[in-house]
């Protein structure tokens, strides 16, 4: 397999949504008495996270990218 850049935004919004999973199992194990509602902040809790930490990285590496090339055109 091929490396491929780091995308920590996917890797946020993987984990929000991992962990809002496992909630839910528990909650409907009946290990835990989690109300049903409890799930949706956690969901878009993170995935606004990763949104952000994904248009911060885009950011950067744009900017980045675009210092390589100005100096390569000098």
């Amino acid at each position: 397999m091929r490396r491929h850049e780091f995308q920590p935004g996917r890797l946020i919004a993987g984990v929000a949504l991992v962990v809002a999973g496992a909630l839910y199992l528990v909650g409907n194990t009946g290990e835990a008495d989690l109300p049903w509602f409890a799930v949706i902040p956690i969901t878009m809790g993170g995935l606004t996270l990763a949104a952000l930490v994904g248009l911060v990285t885009y950011a950067v590496r744009r900017d980045r990218r675009d210092r390589i090339t100005e100096s390569n055109d000098r």
